[in-house]
């Protein structure tokens, strides 16, 4: 037993949490990143066959680089006095081990918990990696009813010396790939285990369908008095029908059961992505939806919502922009009342469908996003109790689409695990797809229209699986007609650029635009009688008004303020929630001459986009407001002193000599590189001949541009364009995209997203690309370091970014810095950040959002 107050390098033993055949469990704090973790400590022993304890070295790696919410994280590996230990996330609930012990689950419990552990196999059989050792030990239910799966990395340590014939529990054996060795855990291991044969993952897949039968009889499927008639049954016997002990299990969940015990693994299912996919179909996105009981007749407001005098200035400018352009007249204004109050960033808002419910996602104080629920008639709202998560949409007979672990995949864009959940609340999410941008639901509650992003490119999916439409630009605020028929949508051409126009594809996959490009387009519903669609965009900046547009393409303004109006949702009575914010994104950075950050916001969308190697020197855009029609760009010097305006466009890199700021400008077919000279010198442009640019840098030769861009009707890929040459030539298959701070300090790699997500260095001169080893699902380079032996790489979108040094040799990665604006109250993103080589200076973005809702009425 290891005492309290041990500390295992920057971790410092807590309590005990538990011992086992395979070591000893500790709560520990990490000193470093201000979390608890579990540590396991294994026997001394394993460290005595150098080649078993690099073999663990390597699975522990491997179940490392696993990222999936069914998976439990694997954070580090090391040595502590001659034993190893491996630190995964602490978990707070019990194994299914001690949640069988009452009794068998109800099936509709079961099913959930075997989804999820199904969705977690498959993430890691699709890196190659196999338990080998599932069984209820092994598997974690948290207190809000998440499955994690245990001890990946562990399955290939356990070692049997000889096997005993009255053994009940064989360990597992260190080389799962040699013939003759028994590996598993009696009662659970497949026929091909218990021969001592290699297990693949029909292994894993036998061993789930242990468990379900466990999970939903109550009774272990091949159990007997000795280890050999155990063996017996597994070759030999099936498992009592369920019939005999839970009448309950429907036909359906049982064939699938009985596919996963098949004795011979040609007949299992194929894959764990098959086996999910089967079981989500039980309960899937066609099921039928949980009833809502209906809420009583809203009351009669008694009195009236007393308005801040900031609000009510910010609703007279809403209401007497409703009468520009219109004659005079007896014309009723319509009525604007805030529902919240708090300071912070609002994400999205939708009536239930008693139309006087509200649901609404929103980070207040400086605090992580989360869900509430508030009434039309009250002020007052409460936290629904999922945090980190967002309302996409909420169904006629009230399920809400929710996206869950809500983080950033690119500028004005989020993602996470599309699931649904009853409005009244009451048990656990239930996860339907990952990596979802966005969801709407049909009017009849049953099937979702989703946004996903693949190989990419963004994809329009209604119903989900059905591509209707697919861009290399990005879409948001997806929402399906009231008849089913059309899917209306913001279309963005550009990546980190929220300008866009509006468009609807039907189910056919014919698209039309129905509205001009604007420089700002965030927000977008359909009316209930589904001839119109109302948005809001912005001609210029970012200050949107409210617009209409019917089918056939005619717009009408409705409503103008200061601030950036989105429009959320309308009710059947013609109410409406409109967000109104005051969003800006400024400029933090610590440069030569001070000892702490100090802010270089300049207008109201500073955007840096590099920073010189001395740090004396920050290149910026202006995209909002203050930036003008095409966009503006500037440089600003460490000393404080006001900006330097360069002309128009969206700045991408600074030059290695520091005298020229790369830009693009203009619109496709004419957009086009412009070079800035720093200082005395006229501006020089190169035509992009048709291509449409989404972001590139300087090579090291100072005559060299490489860049993303796409052709018309062509995925994205990798360019190079010689200042002085005529025409561009393509360097890589479609599907690549850079990333900033991508060229290597040497000029021969770049950092580049692959059309399978994955992040590799590509090779300028030829050759095969190498994936990045080492980096989580939701981490992005943020520049080479050391030479060239590391990158430093952030968490995407998170507050705040946590700014990692990853060795591109080992894999390894330790936390270099944590950056936030000290006021972090309505900050939603934290990049892109820049550093100089030596890592002495650095500069960052912050986007900030100060949001209030209100509930409108009288808008025509």
């Amino acid at each position: 037993m290891i005492d309290p107050g041990t500390r295992f390098g920057p971790y410092e033993i807590l309590s005990p949490l538990g011992a086992g055949g395979m070591g000893e469990v500790y709560r520990a704090r990490d000193d470093r990143l201000k979390r608890e973790v579990a540590i396991k400590v294994l026997p001394a022993s394993f460290s005595k066959d150098p080649e078993r304890l690099r073999r663990f070295e390597q699975e522990a790696q491997a179940a490392g680089g696993l990222n999936h919410p069914g998976i439990t994280a694997v954070y580090d590996f090391g040595m502590h006095e001659g034993a190893p230990y491996i630190v995964t996330e602490l978990l707070e609930g019990e194994t299914l081990r001690g949640r069988l012990a009452a009794a068998a689950l109800p099936p509709r419990k079961a099913l959930d918990y075997a989804a999820q552990l199904a969705k977690g196999l498959a993430a890691a059989h699709e890196k190659g990696i196999v338990h080998r050792d599932l069984k209820p030990e092994n598997v974690f239910v948290t207190r809000d009813g998440r499955v994690k799966i245990l001890d990946f990395g562990l399955a290939k340590l356990k070692e049997s010396e000889v096997p005993e014939v009255g053994q009940t529990h064989l360990p597992t054996a260190a080389a799962g790939t040699e013939p003759g060795v028994v590996l598993g855990t009696m009662g659970y291991m497949s026929p091909e285990q218990v021969r001592g044969r290699p297990a693949d993952r029909r292994s894993d897949i036998f061993s789930f369908g242990a468990i379900l039968y466990e999970m939903l009889s109550g009774q272990r499927a091949f159990r007997a008095d000795t280890a050999a008639d155990t063996i017996t049954a597994i070759l030999t016997k099936e498992p009592p029908d369920l019939s005999q002990t839970n009448r309950e299990v429907p036909p359906g969940l049982e064939r699938i059961l009985r596919h996963c015990l098949e004795k011979n693994p040609e007949e299992r299912f194929e894959s764990a992505r098959d086996l999910a996919f089967d079981l989500d179909a039980m309960t899937g996105i066609s099921g039928s939806a949980p009833s809502v009981p209906a809420g009583a007749p809203a009351a009669r407001l008694k009195r009236s919502l007393a308005l801040p005098l900031a609000a009510l200035v910010a609703v007279a400018g809403m209401a007497a922009a409703y009468f520009a352009g219109r004659k005079a007249g007896h014309v009723k204004p319509p009525s604007f009342r805030q529902l919240t109050f708090r300071r912070g960033q609002i994400a999205s808002a939708r009536f239930a469908p008693d139309g006087q419910t509200i649901l609404y996602s929103a980070a207040w104080d400086g605090r992580p996003l989360e869900i509430f629920v508030g009434r039309l008639d009250s002020t007052e709202s409460r936290p629904f109790g999922l945090a980190s998560a967002e309302v996409l949409s909420v169904s006629p007979s009230g399920e809400m689409a929710v996206s869950l672990g809500r983080r950033q995949a690119f500028p004005f864009t989020w993602t996470g695990t599309l699931a649904r959940i009853g409005m009244t609340g009451g048990g656990s999410p239930k996860e339907i797809l990952e990596d979802v941008l966005s969801a709407d639901w049909a009017s009849d509650g049953q099937r979702l229209a989703v946004v996903r992003d693949v190989g990419g490119k963004a994809r329009l999916e209604f119903p989900a699986g059905r591509v209707l439409y697919e861009t290399a630009g990005w879409i948001s605020h997806i929402r399906v007609s009231p008849r089913g028929d059309e899917v209306a949508f913001v279309d963005h051409p550009l990546r980190g650029d929220d300008g866009g126009s509006i468009a609807v594809v039907d189910r056919s996959g014919k698209k039309r635009t129905i509205t001009e490009a604007f420089a700002s387009a965030m927000g977008l519903t359909w009316l209930p009688r589904g001839d119109e669609v109302w948005f809001t965009a912005a001609p210029v900046g970012f200050n949107r008004g409210l617009y209409a547009a019917t089918r056939g393409g005619r717009v009408r303004l409705l409503a103008q303020a200061t601030g950036g109006l989105t429009v959320e949702d309308i009710s059947g009575g013609g109410r409406a929630l409109i967000v109104q914010d005051k969003a800006r994104q400024g400029i933090s950075a610590l440069l030569p001459g001070a000892e702490k950050e100090r802010d270089f916001s300049w207008l109201d969308w500073s955007l840096v986009r590099d920073i010189s190697p001395d740090g004396r020197t920050l290149l910026f855009d202006e995209s909002g407001e203050g930036g003008g029609a095409g966009y503006s760009v500037h440089v600003r010097l460490s000393d404080g002193s006001p900006a330097v305006r360069l002309g128009e466009g969206s700045a991408w890199s600074l030059s290695p000599d520091g005298r020229t700021a790369l830009a693009i400008a203009g619109e496709v077919p004419k957009q086009r590189f412009v070079l800035y000279p720093i200082g005395a010198g006229e501006p020089r442009s190169i035509p992009l001949e048709g291509l449409r640019a989404q972001g590139g840098a300087w090579l090291r030769d100072g005559r060299r541009i490489v860049f993303s861009a796409n052709e018309p009707d062509r995925g994205v890929r990798l360019w190079i364009q010689g200042i002085e040459e005529a025409k561009p030539r393509a360097v890589s298959p479609e599907g690549y995209r850079l990333f900033a701070n991508n060229v290597s300090p040497d000029g021969k790699f770049v950092v580049a997203q692959g059309p399978d997500r994955r992040i590799y260095l590509y090779p300028l001169d030829g050759g095969e690309p190498t994936p990045v080893a080492g980096l989580g699902a939701d981490e992005i380079p943020a520049g080479w370091s050391d030479g060239g032996r590391s990158l430093l790489v952030r968490s995407r979108g998170g507050v705040p970014s946590r700014i990692f040094l990853l060795d591109l040799r080992t894999g390894r990665k330790e936390l270099w810095k944590e950056l936030v604006p000290q006021d972090a109250a309505g900050i939603s993103a934290v990049g892109p950040v820049w550093v100089t080589p030596d890592r002495r200076w650095y500069s960052y973005s912050y986007t900030r959002s100060l949001a209030d809702l209100y509930v409108v009425e009288g808008l025509k």
